[in-house]
Protein backbone atom coordinates (compact mmCIF):
# COMPACT_ATOMS: atom_id res chain seq x y z
CA UNK A 1 0.00 0.00 0.00
CA UNK A 2 1.45 3.21 -0.76
CA UNK A 3 1.80 6.27 1.88
CA UNK A 4 -1.10 8.24 -0.01
CA UNK A 5 -3.68 5.16 0.10
CA UNK A 6 -2.29 4.89 3.95
CA UNK A 7 -3.09 8.59 4.56
CA UNK A 8 -6.53 8.03 2.92
CA UNK A 9 -7.11 5.33 4.76
CA UNK A 10 -6.57 7.26 7.80
CA UNK A 11 -7.95 10.52 7.01
CA UNK A 12 -11.37 10.13 8.46
CA UNK A 13 -10.33 8.80 12.19
CA UNK A 14 -8.58 12.26 12.81
CA UNK A 15 -9.72 15.05 14.68
CA UNK A 16 -10.59 18.02 12.54
CA UNK A 17 -7.54 19.76 15.03
CA UNK A 18 -5.34 16.49 13.83
CA UNK A 19 -6.72 17.23 10.24
CA UNK A 20 -5.86 21.01 10.86
CA UNK A 21 -2.27 20.23 11.83
CA UNK A 22 -1.98 17.73 8.70
CA UNK A 23 -2.54 20.39 6.19
CA UNK A 24 -0.28 22.90 8.08
CA UNK A 25 2.73 20.28 7.53
CA UNK A 26 1.86 19.64 4.11
CA UNK A 27 1.79 23.59 3.30
CA UNK A 28 4.49 24.08 4.93
CA UNK A 29 6.21 21.07 2.77
CA UNK A 30 5.31 22.78 -0.65
CA UNK A 31 6.20 26.36 0.37
CA UNK A 32 9.21 25.63 -2.12
CA UNK A 33 7.43 24.20 -4.64
CA UNK A 34 6.83 25.31 -8.07
CA UNK A 35 3.15 24.77 -9.39
CA UNK A 36 2.87 23.99 -12.72
CA UNK A 37 6.89 22.42 -12.47
CA UNK A 38 7.72 18.62 -12.02
CA UNK A 39 10.83 16.65 -11.72
CA UNK A 40 10.68 13.42 -11.98
CA UNK A 41 13.42 10.67 -13.36
CA UNK A 42 11.16 8.79 -15.28
CA UNK A 43 10.81 12.18 -17.40
CA UNK A 44 14.01 14.15 -19.13
CA UNK A 45 16.40 12.62 -16.97
CA UNK A 46 14.81 14.45 -13.95
CA UNK A 47 15.17 17.87 -15.57
CA UNK A 48 12.55 19.72 -14.06
CA UNK A 49 9.84 20.25 -16.86
CA UNK A 50 6.44 22.19 -17.27
CA UNK A 51 3.50 20.32 -15.75
CA UNK A 52 2.08 17.37 -18.44
CA UNK A 53 4.95 18.25 -20.45
CA UNK A 54 7.96 17.26 -21.63
CA UNK A 55 9.49 20.77 -22.51
CA UNK A 56 12.28 20.94 -19.85
CA UNK A 57 12.54 24.35 -17.90
CA UNK A 58 16.18 24.85 -19.08
CA UNK A 59 15.57 25.20 -22.80
CA UNK A 60 13.08 27.68 -22.44
CA UNK A 61 15.36 29.66 -20.38
CA UNK A 62 17.87 29.15 -22.56
CA UNK A 63 15.61 29.97 -25.95
CA UNK A 64 14.61 33.16 -23.72
CA UNK A 65 18.30 34.01 -23.18
CA UNK A 66 19.02 33.82 -27.02
CA UNK A 67 16.37 36.06 -27.70
CA UNK A 68 13.46 34.34 -27.91
CA UNK A 69 10.48 36.42 -26.41
CA UNK A 70 7.56 35.30 -24.59
CA UNK A 71 5.31 35.15 -27.33
CA UNK A 72 8.09 33.46 -29.33
CA UNK A 73 8.22 30.56 -26.80
CA UNK A 74 3.98 30.54 -26.62
CA UNK A 75 3.96 30.40 -30.79
CA UNK A 76 6.87 27.87 -30.93
CA UNK A 77 5.35 24.99 -27.76
CA UNK A 78 1.41 25.75 -28.61
CA UNK A 79 0.33 23.56 -25.53
CA UNK A 80 2.16 25.99 -22.75
CA UNK A 81 0.47 29.30 -21.59
CA UNK A 82 1.69 32.29 -20.51
CA UNK A 83 0.87 31.08 -16.58
CA UNK A 84 3.48 27.88 -17.57
CA UNK A 85 6.35 30.62 -18.52
CA UNK A 86 5.67 33.12 -15.42
CA UNK A 87 6.22 29.38 -13.57
CA UNK A 88 9.32 28.21 -15.26
CA UNK A 89 10.90 31.91 -14.76
CA UNK A 90 9.63 32.00 -11.21
CA UNK A 91 11.58 28.15 -10.70
CA UNK A 92 14.82 30.10 -12.98
CA UNK A 93 15.00 32.74 -10.34
CA UNK A 94 14.79 29.85 -7.24
CA UNK A 95 16.84 27.40 -9.09
CA UNK A 96 19.41 29.50 -10.96
CA UNK A 97 22.72 27.60 -10.83
CA UNK A 98 20.68 24.30 -11.06
CA UNK A 99 18.81 25.33 -14.37
CA UNK A 100 22.26 26.98 -15.65
CA UNK A 101 24.39 24.09 -15.19
CA UNK A 102 21.04 21.94 -17.37
CA UNK A 103 21.99 23.87 -19.99
CA UNK A 104 25.80 23.64 -20.15
CA UNK A 105 25.43 20.21 -19.61
CA UNK A 106 23.14 20.19 -22.81
CA UNK A 107 25.27 22.71 -25.07
CA UNK A 108 27.85 20.19 -24.33
CA UNK A 109 26.40 17.15 -25.35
Amino acid sequence: MSALEQVREILPALTRSEKAQLLQWVAHDLGDAFPGIDATAEVMGGDACVLRTRIPVWLLVQAHQQGMSESDLLRSYPTLTAQDLANVWAFYRANRAEVDAQIVAHESA
